[in-house]
């Protein structure tokens, strides 16, 4: 009982591919050995194969069984003995496996080898939820890669991955495979009450995503949120591309609610994704020559220039040039948006 003690013993510690090895060398075996006391029976190699994955998998076709007592009593000791122990094991080292990845993956312990995926740094699980609800619907087929210090995932989604470790290090940001990111966004501190440590935290790790793209010579699109405008400046180093003013912006909608009632709604309308009226980007087309052009074909396919990405003043710049690199955003519903494009 020591020694079969033992045996069993190694058998159910072994890893996956010792048992995916060992089920092969069994499968194989027990097909040689059952075309050479069966040759009649079975003739061909590939038959003693198909009798062999059937009788270890399942419980056989019986289109083909062997038909001399010898040939039965192998049967015997191959299902009872090594099919349902060797095929146990592998089984359970498979869904063994699986679950090892889910738990690492839930840890944010896993390497993300994927492309074109948005990178979300920090934020609370609240806004977190918001921010991936909103790029799922506006459905984007993509992935998306959140990095914070906690030590599981704060969203369960089949396509959001989760990197635990402190998003300032080199090595957490590469494991989330950030040269290959679409857009990374860092979002401030919200545990944080003090403007100055919160923004300083996010300049930390904003200069680290700088750092690796020179390194690297990789374009980094980069998105910050920060808690007051005079910190704008600071990051200028960091060659962030967009800023977004997370406590004066609110105070901002609150002023315009209460100045212009029902104006939230509108912000809430092309804040969200939804459906009904909303932002969306558009090419400069080749007969476009200038903004007034745009405009007008715009708005006669039901949609309203508003900027050229950079500013609002497209009205009064109408008689301007658009260039070729123009990034125009429009107001309009889905479909319009279609047909424009």
């Amino acid at each position: 009982m020591g020694i079969l003690s033992r045996i069993l013993f190694k058998l159910i510690h072994i890893s996956l591919w010792q048992a995916a090895w060992l089920a092969i060398i069994l499968i194989l075996l027990s097909s040689f050995l059952m075309k050479r006391i069966e040759s009649e029976t079975f003739p061909r190699f590939i038959d003693a194969l198909w009798w062999t994955m059937t009788t270890l998998v399942t419980v056989g076709y019986g289109d083909m069984y062997p038909k001399s007592d010898f040939g039965k009593i192998f049967t015997m000791a191959l299902i009872y003995t090594f099919g349902i122990g060797a095929m146990g094991i592998l089984v359970g080292k498979i869904f063994e496996g699986f679950n090892v990845y889910k738990r690492l993956k839930e840890a944010g312990r896993l390497l993300y080898k994927g492309k074109k995926h948005y990178l979300l740094i920090g934020s609370s699980k609240d806004k977190m939820e918001s921010i991936v609800e909103e790029i799922f619907n506006n459905g984007e087929n993509c992935e998306i890669v959140i990095v914070g210090r906690g030590d599981r995932s704060p969203i369960q989604h089949d396509k959001v991955h989760f990197i635990s470790g402190n998003p300032a290090e080199e090595e957490v940001l590469m494991k989330a495979n950030i040269l290959e990111a679409k857009s990374v966004a860092i979002f401030s501190d919200e545990g944080n009450s003090h403007p100055e440590y919160a923004d300083g935290k996010t300049l930390l790790i904003a200069s680290r995503v700088e750092q690796l793209s020179k390194k690297h010579q990789k374009s980094i699109h980069t998105i910050v949120e920060i808690k007051k405008e005079k910190h704008m400046a600071l990051f200028e180093h960091a060659n962030v591309d967009e800023f977004i003013l997370s406590n004066d912006s609110l105070s901002r909608l609150v002023a315009q609610a209460a100045i212009h009632h029902g104006s939230s709604k509108l912000f809430e309308q092309l804040l969200s994704m939804k459906d009904g009226e909303n932002l969306y980007e558009i090419r400069k087309k080749e007969h476009w020559l200038t903004f007034k052009d745009a405009a007008q074909e715009l708005f006669e396919q039901g949609a309203i220039l508003i900027s050229d990405g950079v500013r609002l003043d497209i009205a009064r710049r109408h008689k301007e040039e658009i260039s070729d690199d123009a990034k125009m955003y429009v107001i309009c519903d889905e479909d319009t948006y279609k047909r424009i494009n």
